[in-house]
């Protein structure tokens, strides 16, 4: 190495280590998609169908319209404050009270490392139908991987994750495809799909829609790698209303592809909708579809990684948290020690923890945050109603967010703890 490289290494090192501006619109979509577009849909559909019926795409349109509103308001806080951990930061600047924007910032990490352990006990069956392996070796093998791609850089983590998008996408297209002669009958079956106007019909897509709605979270962890984005005021809301968008429309295909081309019945019955779909319409094995879902499940679990280290590292950077938790590797251009905490949480919680207690923590939490995301909104619009080079909607976007996110909660409440 030359004396001149050698020089500019030290200086580099020397320098106070930054977060690596990397991401595109494109990319930053994808991860969204990446952690929405996930298990859910795997796993969901055979659930919302069992309670809307052939009406299920309506479900799911319902489910994109109650959630848009909390997405428009992420979207116009992304581009107010453009900082890693995004929920935090929003609630300090709507409440100025530091304690709740720590609880709030725990939260979002604790939901996040919550699902993620989630997802890896779901992967763990998918796995061993493949190859017989103990499942707490395998989880632990699995965390080691995770947390090595996300230590690894920001761009080379988000790349893995958006090729393991659009590898579960392309499952969701092939069934897609694999049922497209459903729609051939569309015309004549369209009075099937459209609900009449007694209460009966409604009553289920409403109770579809408000299950369909979890497999639209995650589009508010785009907001968590703030400070990975090029351009991120601008960048960031376009990136939450593309992921909305093309996760409806995947979704409602999805459904019509579905109720199409079985009963109702059938898909409510199968603990895996999708690869009973594909087998049915193709006549094919659904061993295609049940790789596709192991690609799906852990690209989830290593985008909650990555978010959970950024929000991790964000308030550490606020004085919320430790500053050692602000360290940045000055090679990896990632924060280690916010990794490696996420990835220990993350090891307990999977190996402590069955996945239906976990998902229904993890639901609670995100409605939680959600309320008071919106409603620091409300009150951030209030001070400060038309800022500078800021994507700015209507106030009552975030009055319908809060509201729903209220609804939401209240009913999870009452489903969940009070049953």
């Amino acid at each position: 190495m030359t004396d001149q490289r050698k020089l500019e290494r030290e200086v580099v090192l020397k320098e106070e280590a930054s977060l690596k501006r990397a991401l595109s619109l494109s990319v930053l979509v994808l991860y969204g998609l990446g952690t929405t577009v996930g298990a859910g849909i795997y796993a969901l559909l055979g659930k919302i169908v069992g309670r809307a019926g052939m009406y299920a795409p309506l479900s799911f349109l319902l489910a994109s319209f109650l959630a848009a509103f909390t997405a428009l308001s992420f979207a116009e806080l992304s581009s107010r404050h453009p900082k890693s951990a995004g929920e935090a930061v929003y609630v300090l600047k709507g409440f100025r009270i530091a304690f709740l924007s720590q609880a709030v910032g725990l939260a979002v990490v604790l939901a996040g490392t919550v699902s993620a352990a989630a997802i890896l006990n779901g992967a763990v069956g998918y796995v061993q139908s493949f190859v017989a392996v103990p499942g707490p070796g395998l989880i632990v093998f699995l965390v080691f991987c995770i947390a090595a791609i996300a230590a690894w850089g920001i761009r080379e983590s988000v790349g893995i994750a958006a090729l393991f998008t659009l590898i579960e996408i392309g499952g969701l297209l092939i069934v897609i495809w694999a049922g497209r002669e459903g729609f051939l009958d569309l015309p004549q079956r369209w009075p099937e799909i459209m609900p009449p106007f007694e209460w009966v019909g409604w009553s289920g897509i409403l109770t579809g829609a408000f299950l369909a709605f979890y497999a639209f979270l995650g589009f508010e962890d785009i907001v968590n790698v703030a400070e990975e984005v090029k351009g991120p005021s601008i960048t960031l809301p376009r990136a939450i209303i593309l992921t909305l968008a093309i996760t409806t429309l995947l979704y409602v295909l999805i459904a019509l592809t579905a109720v199409l081309n079985l009963a109702p019945s059938q898909l409510a019955e199968s603990g895996a909708p999708l690869s009973l779909l594909y087998q049915q319409v193709t006549g094919g094995s659904p061993a295609l579809i049940g790789l596709i879902s192991i690609f799906a499940i852990l690209n989830g679990a290593l985008i909650q990684m990555v978010m959970a280290s950024r929000i991790l590292y964000g308030m550490g950077k606020q004085g919320l948290l430790p500053k050692v938790l602000a360290h940045i590797h000055p090679l990896t251009r990632t924060p280690l020690w916010a990794t490696a905490a996420v990835a220990g949480l993350l090891l307990v919680m999977a190996l402590g923890f069955d996945m239906v207690s976990l998902a229904d923590a993890t639901s609670a939490i995100t409605l939680s945050v959600f309320t008071l995301v919106n409603l620091s909104l409300i009150m951030i619009k209030r001070r400060d109603p038309r800022p500078v080079e800021a994507r700015i909607f209507p106030m009552w976007v975030p009055v319908i967010g809060f509201s729903f996110s209220l609804a939401f909660l209240a009913q999870e409440i009452a489903t969940r703890f009070l049953a």
